[in-house]
């Protein structure tokens, strides 16, 4: 869990105990309510210092926080807090810079989405929030995140959401790469998964009783459909791509260990941008450094290898190593 985020559950703690009119709080009384509210939140008993509480509140007291109207009655050596204002509350002042930040941070991430049809509603939920609490962005962007304007099927994707969400039936044209024309489909949907900057939907195929993983670009049409809904009610699609890279998993296959050499120039791309999650790390032998997987080989692992290049080598298992050192010579030839 942040910092940030227990340090506003302190804030809005103290300022209930300011805001009091009831009950003096002395620091032990603030340090018990913050302790009280933070284990409410997370669960963990973990108290704080005095030394922080002192910092809560002089953060509190600046400019940059909310500029509290706090006093501080004496009663023999101890001292108890309390607004100078009855009415004042943290609630109702304007944004601080910290949260005007964050809420900055949060415009800049939905901005991502503006512009595309299914997201239409972020450009009225940015423009009100930014003409709300004043927080026009400027010409100037500093994040981008990966992603193609240009990509076929993308209008798809709520249709579908709000269809597994409703549990719609759908008739769907759909036309694979190695198809002439499309065809109609009655699909149950139950998945929506991006992978490579491409979105793809997994369901029940009622024709074939089976799964099914369709490409959203190579969709022609979507339409809501009679009949009655198929649940999902055996695949936990997390732990169903666990085992692969990508989205393809093959059918009755179990991970099997690929060990692949990579060159010295490589290893530091690979470790800090691993190929799978069960990547290991083994033995260097000859300026290479062995790479562990445990994974279903698929297409998409054999994308991923030949997209590193001369940098890899894959060692085990013969099958996938031949599969690569066909598709090698492949390429090669297109070059002579």
């Amino acid at each position: 869990m942040s910092t940030n985020k227990h340090a506003l559950i302190r804030y809005h703690a103290l300022d209930r105990c300011f805001s009091s009119r009831g009950r003096q709080y002395f620091m032990e009384d603030l340090m018990e309510a913050c302790n009280e509210a933070l284990a409410e939140y997370s669960g963990e008993a973990k108290g704080i210092s005095r030394r922080q509480l002192f910092e809560d509140i002089k953060y509190m007291e600046s400019d940059q926080g909310w500029a509290i109207p706090l006093e501080r009655h004496n009663e023999g050596k101890r001292v108890w807090y309390r607004y100078g204002d009855p009415n004042f509350s943290i609630n109702k002042r304007p944004l601080n810079e910290y949260e005007a930040d964050q809420l900055k941070e949060a415009l800049l991430t939905l901005s991502r989405f503006k512009g595309m049809p299914q997201f239409a509603w972020v450009d009225e939920l940015v423009a009100r929030l930014e003409s709300g609490f004043g927080l026009k962005q400027g010409a100037e962007r500093i994040i981008e995140f990966e992603e193609n304007p240009y990509l076929k099927g993308s209008e798809h994707i709520t249709t579908l959401f709000q269809a597994i969400l409703g549990r719609q039936v759908l008739e769907v044209s759909y036309q694979g790469f190695k198809q002439t024309k499309p065809t109609d489909l009655r699909f149950h949907p139950y998945y929506l998964k991006q992978y490579n900057n491409r979105w793809f939907v997994f369901g029940l195929n009622e024709e074939f009783a089976s799964l099914t993983n369709m490409a959203l670009d190579r969709i022609h049409a979507i339409a809501p459909t009679k009949g009655k809904y198929i649940p999902n009610k055996d695949i936990d699609f997390t732990e169903f791509f666990a085992d692969v890279v990508g989205v393809s998993v093959p059918k009755d296959q179990e991970p099997v260990k690929v060990e692949i050499l990579v060159t010295d120039d490589l290893l530091p791309y690979v470790r800090t941008k691993p190929i799978h999650g069960s990547q290991k790390i083994g033995k260097a032998q000859a300026g290479r450094t062995v790479l562990e997987l445990q994974v279903i080989p698929n297409y998409e692992l054999e994308a991923v290898l030949l997209a590193l290049g001369e940098g890899v080598q894959v060692k085990t298992p013969k099958a996938l190593r031949d599969r690569i050192k066909e598709r090698v010579k492949a390429t090669t030839a297109q070059y002579k």
